[in-house]
């Protein structure tokens, strides 16, 4: 029996608060109202494996997971018992905790031909590190990445090529140029474009969709011929395409690897991996050398952190990890792209295929990508206990009857949206407004 959630009354108050409170109403963009639709829970009061319960005790199946941070489940016990035991002893120190080290060792032993890492507390902070690190290397100033990537930083260099550069000085904007996403041809006329100039590339190495097989490996052989450096970002597919990576699973090695969301099961641990030659010019024992200012963090090493970092890689070797998730991850792909042919919706409702982390899209009558048209599905997946943003990230907690749970309500939310689509109108089914990019030039 799924469930039917209709009351949100706790969530409207928060909601009608929280904006006088915090820019945005929240410290994560992708986790603000205009990216949920109108009947959806507004905060969340805890976590359990793979559920959620929110402001009005509503009880939620998370397919989300912290953005895609969780990997082995909310409060996963073995995680949670070595980051109590750190707290018990302290947090933070004048000097390095040993589990500094200890975490590097661990990490890095995951990543081959990559020497040195530095741990910070977010992705923006990694990302910036990287391009630093290979603008100081090569002595070019340029930054290129794929401009139909959704997310690399906070900072300038990337925001300053998106659609909201609203305080980001032109100069600046003008230090990073865009190529389309595993297109060789597309990377050999930028470098054409701007011959000697560009330091870095810094790509996903895998996306939703399946790369080229030599995609990685010809890029970064393009990039090393024109005197770049090529940074993979394994932010989103670290600990979910394979493990540590994708680069490990097509056998390359990237100058510098960026990691993150998933690395410490939602803790906030994030990482910079890397060759020596490039990382140590970070360090302090090149007496002589001019100085690279590379990371500095007074939280970036708390132990809490390190301990859930160290905690998950143990569950992940332990526990194969990565195959229970990419099996479930197969089995929801193939179960709804079932459901979708059998509703006759192949040309409206699309899979972005992988075996790690099912993507849907959703298109109206004309066939074209609808903003409306997929919050009506957020919306109906939702109001079946489904905390639903178009995406699943499976996670070790997730069990067989989650999955057909899941299966369930998707079949039922495409007969919604089978009629609003074919006969009676988006109106008629959705409330309140459709969602709105993260990304757009006005509010």
């Amino acid at each position: 029996m799924l469930r039917n959630i209709t009351n949100y009354t706790n969530s409207d108050i928060y909601r009608s608060k929280v904006h006088t409170l915090i820019p945005g109403g929240s410290h994560t963009y992708s986790k603000g109202d205009d990216q949920f639709p109108a009947l959806s829970p507004a905060a969340i009061k805890y976590g359990d494996g793979a559920y959620v319960w929110d402001l009005d005790n509503n009880k939620f199946l998370d397919v989300c997971m912290g953005l895609g941070s969780v990997t082995l489940g909310h409060a996963y016990q073995p995680v949670l018992k070595k980051v109590l035991e750190s707290i018990s002893t302290g947090v933070n120190f004048q000097r390095p905790s040993f589990l500094e080290m200890e975490a590097a060792e661990k990490f890095l032993a995951l990543v081959p031909n990559h020497d040195m890492i530095k741990f910070a507390k977010n992705g923006s902070t990694v990302t910036t590190a990287a391009v630093k690190l290979a603008r100081a290397y090569t002595g070019k100033s340029l930054v290129a990445f794929p401009s139909d990537h959704p997310f690399y930083s906070f900072d300038d260099w990337f925001i300053g090529k998106s659609l909201c550069p609203r305080g980001v000085p032109e100069e600046i904007q003008n230090l990073s140029v865009t190529f389309k996403s595993y297109d060789l041809n597309s990377l050999q006329e930028l470098f054409n474009r701007y011959p000697n100039q560009i330091a870095c590339v810094i790509t996903e190495p895998e996306k939703f969709e399946q790369i080229p097989a030599d995609y990685l490996s010809e890029a970064i052989k393009l990039c090393h011929k024109n005197g770049a450096l090529f940074i993979a970002d394994e932010m989103v597919s670290g600990f979910k395409a394979g493990f540590p990576g994708t680069c490990e699973k097509y056998g390359v090695t990237p100058d510098m690897s960026t990691w993150g969301k998933g690395m410490a099961n939602g803790f906030s641990l994030c990482a910079l991996t890397g060759k020596k030659e490039i990382m140590n010019l970070g360090g302090i024992k090149n007496l002589g050398q001019e100085k690279v200012f590379l990371i500095s963090s007074t939280h970036g090493g708390e132990t809490h952190a390190l301990s859930a970092g160290i905690a998950t890689i143990e569950e992940f070797r332990a526990k194969n990890v990565i195959k229970h998730n990419h099996g479930n991850a197969v089995k929801i792909d193939t179960e709804t792209a079932n459901l979708i042919s059998s509703h006759k919706l192949d040309d409206h409702i699309k899979s972005l295929k992988n075996n790690w982390l099912p993507v849907w899209t959703f298109s109206d009558e004309k066939k074209q990508i609808s903003a409306g048209y997929r919050t009506l599905f957020l919306q109906e997946m939702i109001r079946r206990g489904i905390l639903f943003q178009g995406f699943f990230t499976p996670t070790f907690s997730h069990t067989p009857e989650d999955i057909n749970y899941f299966i369930n309500a998707f079949e039922e939310s495409i007969v919604v949206y089978k009629k609003a689509l074919l006969s009676e109108g988006l109106e008629k089914y959705l409330v309140g407004e459709p969602c709105k990019p993260v990304f757009r030039k006005y509010i």
